[in-house]
């Protein structure tokens, strides 16, 4: 059992809820009577910064919870598998969570800066991760000014040390990608990058162009996504491409702290944003436009 807390916890939880699937837009309820969720033995009790990710003040821990006091300043991504979405989500104003998915949020980032980074930097990361990414190696990333594809940029220069990092995005964005490290800015609207005499040894893609990103990788490279393939096509890509499903995990984000304390990695929020809690529909409509820059972000309740 979780021992007493210290903060003055309410009975009832503002939260967004829903009991049937569809859109965001046409399921999401606001509820203001939703209990305070029960804290389990490994979890820690957040007053939060709503999203699928969180960002907060720990209010109450369980008894078997090592890392985390009561009053630290935290941030993770709660869905530690994204197959098996939790039942107790981010949408509200308090969320029970594993303190093995969370880490101490950097003390140079706002809440609303930390809650923008979890499962866009933590995807990023295993994705790069996964294919052997190092030192002196290039890639291409497709849709390198969304969330992933952001920080794929920024992880693959400033943490992994690309020697070239290509990307692309529209004609507007372009300047974004520049500023996060982008050696070679690709217009999409304008160029199709599988026609490059030049290949890359891997490619992120982050839109679902899979067989347009393996003509764009050299011999022997490797081409990773998280866009699952349309059906009737196969469920996974097609070799030499991969898929994964990210399992969240705080010591990622532990590993990555230094370069988001000094600077050299980067949130990239939004410009539209972030929404009121109260406005949490728009936002899931804003992202069904496919035109954010970055991470929608909802700020908190209070």
């Amino acid at each position: 059992m979780a021992a007493p807390s210290s903060f003055t916890i309410p009975s009832h939880n503002i939260a967004w809820v829903y009991s049937e699937y569809g859109t965001a837009v046409d399921v999401l309820k606001l509820d203001p009577n939703l209990p305070v969720p029960e804290v389990k033995d490994d979890q820690v009790l957040v007053k939060t910064v709503p999203g699928h990710d969180i960002a907060g003040v720990v209010v109450k821990v369980g008894s078997q919870v090592k890392n985390f006091k009561e009053g630290d300043e935290v941030y993770g991504d709660i869905n530690e598998a994204d197959l098996q979405p939790k039942r107790f989500g981010s949408l509200a104003e308090y969320t029970a969570v594993e303190e093995r998915v969370l880490s101490l949020k950097p003390n140079s980032l706002s809440f609303v800066e930390a809650v923008s980074l979890p499962l866009a930097i933590e995807t990023a990361y295993e994705g790069l991760e996964r294919t052997g990414f190092s030192a002196g190696k290039s890639i291409l990333v497709l849709g390198g000014a969304g969330g992933v594809g952001s920080h794929v940029i920024q992880l693959a220069k400033h943490v992994f040390g690309a020697s070239k990092v290509a990307a692309t995005a529209s004609t507007g964005k372009l300047e974004l990608l520049k500023s996060l490290g982008t050696d070679w800015a690709i217009d999409y609207t304008k160029e199709n990058f599988e026609d490059f005499t030049e290949k890359f040894d891997v490619v992120y893609d982050t839109v679902g162009e899979v067989e347009r990103a393996i003509k764009a990788m050299k011999e022997g490279g490797q081409v990773v996504t998280i866009v699952p393939q349309p059906t009737p096509a196969p469920a996974t890509p097609p070799p030499p491409a991969f898929i994964f499903i990210l399992t969240s995990k705080g010591s990622v984000l532990e590993k990555l702290k230094p370069y988001l304390e000094s600077g050299k990695v980067k949130p990239v929020i939004d410009p539209k944003g972030p929404f009121p809690f109260s406005k949490t529909v728009e936002a899931f409509s804003y992202l069904d436009t496919n035109r954010a820059t970055g991470k929608v972000v909802v700020y908190p309740i209070s």
